[in-house]
């Protein structure tokens, strides 16, 4: 399902306009980006919780040159899935 068939489905079950919808989806990623760019934790019920973790440095080989290369810290989004939604994939 690409966006604009999720956007028109999500339209359908709600009532409301593609346009109206589509500021929604819009306003509704904007706010959670902006929380987890402020380090915050976003957690919805029954779906699961989004967290931005840092990865520490660390010291990576290539194998071909045997060459030792540092990888710097970085910061990546992580999903964990809610127990509910788990026990639905079983």
């Amino acid at each position: 399902m690409n966006n604009k068939e999720f956007t028109s489905e999500l339209a359908d079950r709600l009532g409301y306009t593609i346009k109206d919808t589509s500021e929604l989806i819009s306003s509704l990623l904007s706010d959670m980006t902006q929380e987890l760019e402020d380090g915050n934790v976003i957690a919805i019920q029954g779906f699961g919780s989004f967290e931005v973790k840092k990865k520490a440095e660390r010291i990576s080989i290539n194998p071909s040159t045997k060459q030792r290369m540092l990888v710097p810290p970085k910061l990546v989004l992580s999903y964990r899935p809610s127990n509910t939604l788990k026990d639905k994939f079983k």
